[in-house]
Parts: structure tokens; C-alpha cells; sequence
């Protein structure tokens, strides 16, 4: 598994409120997380981030048990996320400062060849292959809900005066209710997880067309982000960008 891991601050932010890691295992399963924070620079940075190195760390507690083949992968993911929910939610409701903080929140964990997603919010994840780019999830925005039941196009949406409102967030409700979905490796030959810095501005067929150049993985990650940096950089932008196979060495 190859992997290249970029995060930044765009050309109008003051903060970084974008949180972006891969956690390796030695027997080679990778947990992979980006999220993307809201409710003010210093809610926002505190709850991604926060979220990221939680459920590292829970992660990374796994490493000294013999047999992982007992886990069951997807209740693991489930009481993890819930965990963190209920942490952040508690922590804004303790702290003035706090209040209404939130995040998205996208993990991709890796085991052989499956793949195990969860999804918060309106950060995305896309397969990547010869024949066609996809987004594996649906986002959890005011606007999706618009164009699921025909009142807007997705050409409106893209315009619409309340296209960043987020329907679901980590953090800012009691409990929350995560997407989970899983993919056969075998069929692809990339996976994009990407906050709305990058999906807001560049469509997914430019997309494809970087992630499928003959360029190294780090050079293709960088393109992506300096290009939604081009196309007016209002966000912060990051990008996990995974390779199954192993043709490609990356390059620092």
C-alpha cells in the first residue's frame, strides 16, 4: 500500500481547521482519517484534530494484540466513532468556547483486501480506476438533500447561498449515525478521501485525469491541491490519496 498525505491552509484562511493522518499497524493494516472542522478557528482545529488523534491512538492500541483476525473490524469503527462523538459533544457542552464545534469525519481502514469506510459530513471519498472515478459517499449537506428530492440541480447546488451548510457533524449532537460502507481492493486501483476544499473546486473527471498520470503519487496529490489553490484556494484543502498496488514507489 502506497499513500501520500497533503493539508493546506488555502489562500483566505487564517487556521488550518483541516485534519489529515494514516496509521500503519505492523502486519500492515492502515487506518487512514481526514476531517474537516467547524464552530470557529479554534473549535474547529480543536474538535478535527481531537477526532484524528483519538482514534489513532485506539488504533494504535491494537498493535501488541496477537490474533486481530478476533476484531470485528466494523463494531471496532462503530463504538470508536461513538466514543469521540460523545467525548467532543461533552467537551463543547463544559466549555463557553466550545459550543457548536463539529467536524466531518472520513476513515478508510484497510485489512488485506477489504476496505471498511465511514463517513460524517460532506468530506468524500472516490475509487479510482481505468474506467471511471466514483464517489463512494453521499454528502450529509443541506444542498444533497435539495437535489434527492429534485428541488435543485446539481448545477444550482454548486451556487446555492447555503451550499456549506452540513446536515451531520462529529461532535455536535449527542449521538450520530455514521455511513458505513465497504469495497473489494482488487477492483481499484486508487482511493481519494478529500475534503470540500478540493471537491468544491475541481470536478472529479480533472481529478481522474491527475490521479491516473504518469507522474509519482506525491506529485499527483500536490496537482490536485495547487489546482483548487488556482481555482480561488477560499478553503482549506486536504487530500489522502491511497494506492493498493504496489507499481508505484512514492516519491518525497
Amino acid at each position: 500500500m502506497q499513500f501520500e498525505i497533503l493539508s493546506d491552509i488555502g489562500k483566505k484562511r487564517v487556521v488550518n481547521e483541516d485534519g489529515a493522518a494514516v496509521f500503519t499497524l505492523p502486519d500492515g493494516i492502515i487506518l487512514a482519517i481526514i476531517a474537516d472542522g467547524m464552530g470557529g478557528h479554534r473549535g474547529g482545529d480543536f474538535a478535527s484534530r481531537t477526532a484524528i488523534k483519538v482514534i489513532g491512538e485506539e488504533f494504535m492500541k491494537l498493535e501488541n494484540l496477537e490474533d486481530k483476525q478476533e476484531i470485528v473490524w466494523l463494531e471496532w469503527l462503530k463504538e470508536t466513532i461513538y466514543y469521540v462523538n460523545r467525548s467532543l459533544f461533552n467537551y463543547a457542552n463544559d466549555n463557553e468556547d466550545f459550543k457548536g464545534m463539529g467536524t466531518t469525519l472520513d476513515t478508510v481502514l484497510i485489512h488485506g483486501d477489504t476496505c471498511l469506510i465511514s463517513h460524517i459530513g460532506d468530506s468524500r471519498i472516490y475509487s479510482i480506476n481505468e474506467d471511471e472515478i466514483r464517489q463512494v459517499t453521499t454528502d450529509h449537506s443541506y444542498v444533497n438533500v435539495l437535489i434527492d428530492s429534485g428541488e435543485i440541480t446539481e448545477e444550482e447546488a454548486a451556487v446555492h447561498p447555503r451550499r456549506n451548510w452540513i446536515m451531520k457533524a462529529l461532535g455536535s449532537e449527542r449521538t450520530i449515525d455514521p455511513d458505513f460502507f465497504s469495497l473489494d481492493l482488487k477492483e481499484e486501483k486508487y482511493l481519494l478521501i478529500c475534503t470540500d476544499g478540493l471537491s468544491n473546486k475541481v470536478d472529479s473527471a480533472t481529478m481522474k485525469n491527475i490521479i491516473l498520470s504518469a507522474v509519482s503519487l506525491r506529485e499527483k496529490t500536490e496537482t490536485l491541491v495547487n489546482l483548487a489553490n488556482e481555482m480561488g484556494g477560499e478553503d482549506n484543502i486536504s487530500v489522502i490519496l491511497l494506492k493498493p498496488s504496489v507499481e508505484e514507489v512514492s516519491m518525497e
